[in-house]
């Protein structure tokens, strides 16, 4: 492996990289290992739609505020659209249409029957009360119905939503229906029609998929060690797996910061950042690091599952990790990226990583059609069935071409989204 002192210093990222520039040359890297139509590529890289709502929020105060929402169509070429509803601060118009291409790239990659979509609004959640979320939620559900559908577009929670948030959704849209669609949204509580399993499947995924790589570089995972940044919805799931088979989690964080042991920590007795927030300032752990620190450490597999940019230009220099399984959306920058090829630091990404939360909605979205629930154990099964053909279809492509997992992860997508391009035409 070549070491960080050896690399020559890149351009440093005095203006952060956008998620649409991230995005869209990671499009054009894997287009360059195949031969699609140049149009088809173009059409690719811009969204169908992207729509933007005022939403009036009544405070608890009585007073009434408006805020922004988007929703982001990417491409519903193999099916309706998919993705997720956030409520953050840094909410955008680009942010969606990043997010939106990835679901698409993260469909292909899977083979689900769906394509990419991308929605938030510009709210910080901490702010809100419960009241103000039931009521945000259920406005934001009539908002959006002109451009969603169980056939149309199923939205799913993300960044700052929840399943009880998906219950008033899914709620809110039904009585404008008149009838009950559970098959609205995915990532509901299984009481009202979501499915077991779906909480802790895009960390699952990342677990299963980061065994595979330990795996395929011939490494003893008993003797593997991993450090997780942002132990929550994502991360938390992901070293408990890869605890659970054998793993060493050394480190785990939160956005308070983050906790390290050598030896390694007991992930069960952690409890995760949604289930206790500042859950590192209070865990007594041998080190307290930061976030930025964490990144940094000499382990085996590093798992960013926070927020996106944190490896960049500015940083992959400095990353001892021997690989990196992507848990977050676009944690690593094109030029981090370049950094991490340089350097023979093996990067898995996203679409193929966290997929297991989509891919476990696409069952979701199953049973609510067919009106017939899973058990936790199928839901399992299946997850893992689907996770593996993914592995197995990436690592066909990686071994094939001297490129890297993610333009592997590309290559797959893309040739199944040219091909139904392709198939359908461009009409009129």
């Amino acid at each position: 492996m070549v070491t960080a002192e050896s690399t020559s210093e890149p351009e440093r990222e005095s203006e952060a990289e956008s998620a649409v520039e991230t995005a869209r040359a990671q499009l054009e890297r894997a287009a360059a290992h195949l031969d699609v139509d140049d149009g088809i590529i173009e059409r690719l890289r811009h969204p169908d739609s992207v729509y933007r709502v005022a939403i009036p929020l009544k405070r608890d105060s009585g007073t009434t505020e408006i805020l922004t929402g988007y929703r982001a169509h990417h491409d519903d070429v193999r099916g309706p659209y998919k993705g997720g509803i956030r409520y953050h601060p840094d909410v955008s118009e680009e942010e969606c249409v990043a997010l939106s291409m990835w679901m698409t790239w993260k469909c292909g990659v899977m083979n689900l029957p769906f394509g990419g979509a991308k929605g938030g609004i510009v709210v910080d959640p901490k702010n809100l009360s419960e009241t103000e979320e039931e009521r945000l939620t259920r406005r934001l559900a009539e908002e959006l119905r002109p451009v969603i559908g169980p056939m149309k577009d199923i939205p799913a929670p993300d960044m700052g939503t929840n399943p009880q948030m998906m219950a008033w959704f899914m709620d809110a849209y039904s009585m404008q229906e008149g009838e009950t669609q559970p098959g609205i949204v995915t990532g509901k509580p299984p009481a009202v029609g979501g499915s077991e399993g779906r909480e802790e499947a895009p960390g699952r995924s990342v677990g299963i998929v980061a065994e595979k790589a330990i795996e395929h570089y011939g490494w003893d995972i008993t003797d593997t060690t991993v450090a997780v940044q942002g132990f929550g919805s994502v991360g938390a799931p992901a070293a408990r797996y890869l605890d659970d088979h054998g793993a060493s989690v050394v480190a785990v964080s939160d956005v308070d910061g983050a906790i390290y042991d050598p030896d390694g920590l007991d992930t069960n007795d952690v409890e995760d950042h949604d289930a206790r927030p500042g859950m590192v300032s209070g865990y007594d752990a041998p080190e307290q690091l930061t976030n930025a620190e964490l990144l940094e450490l000499d382990v085996d597999v590093l798992i960013p599952a926070a927020i996106g940019n944190v490896l960049t230009a500015d940083n992959a220099n400095d990353i001892q990790a021997n690989m990196i399984v992507e848990g977050a959306n676009g944690p690593t920058t094109s030029r981090a990226d370049s950094v991490f090829e340089q350097r023979e630091i093996p990067v898995i990404p996203d679409i193929l990583a966290n997929a297991g939360g989509v891919t476990v909605s696409y069952f979701e979205w199953l049973q609510n059609t067919n009106r017939r629930a899973w058990s936790l154990e199928r839901v399992h099964d299946e997850l893992e069935t689907e996770m593996l053909q993914a592995w197995n279809a990436v690592r066909t492509e990686y071994e094939a071409h001297d490129v890297t997992w993610r333009d592997a992860a590309y290559i797959v997508a893309l040739k199944r989204i040219a091909e139904a391009h392709d198939a359908r035409g461009l009409w009129p």
